[in-house]
């Protein structure tokens, strides 16, 4: 005896159990979380200006230590060229543990680092010596 499909039966909703519908609000409320996060992230670095930037970069020191344009410099990593996402960069200036102090919110806005951002990404790569008729 084969097992019959019944097309009525099918078509009724199954019950879920209330742990499954609990298990699927929290999956969608992390992803409407993080996309709303990402969303926002990216319109803060969509406002963002190089200039500004540059004048934060000096005006709280980090050229001190990355160099005038994040080149990197005895005490500091490169920033620049291709500096890496600004959640990224914002998390460790937030969290730093090593010789780099952490900056709070106090002392340096999320604009202020979104402007960072955009100044860093600003700067150009250097060119390619073999492009330098000097050095040839």
């Amino acid at each position: 005896m084969t097992p019959s499909f019944n097309q009525t039966q099918a078509l009724q909703p199954t019950h879920v159990s209330p742990v499954r519908q609990l298990q699927t609000f929290k999956v969608s409320a992390m992803v409407l979380l993080t996309a709303s996060l990402w969303f926002l992230s990216t319109q803060s670095a969509w406002a963002a200006s190089a200039d500004k930037g540059k004048e934060a970069f000096m005006k709280h020191g980090c050229w001190q230590c990355h160099g005038t344009e994040g080149q990197g410099g005895a005490a500091g990593l490169k920033l620049a060229p291709a500096p890496k996402p600004l959640a990224y960069i914002s998390a460790f200036i937030r969290n730093t543990n090593g010789p780099m102090p952490p900056y709070t919110e106090k002392i340096l806005s999320e604009s202020d680092v979104a402007d960072i951002h955009a100044y860093l990404q600003s700067v150009p790569p250097a060119p390619d010596p073999k492009t330098i008729p000097a050095l040839n």
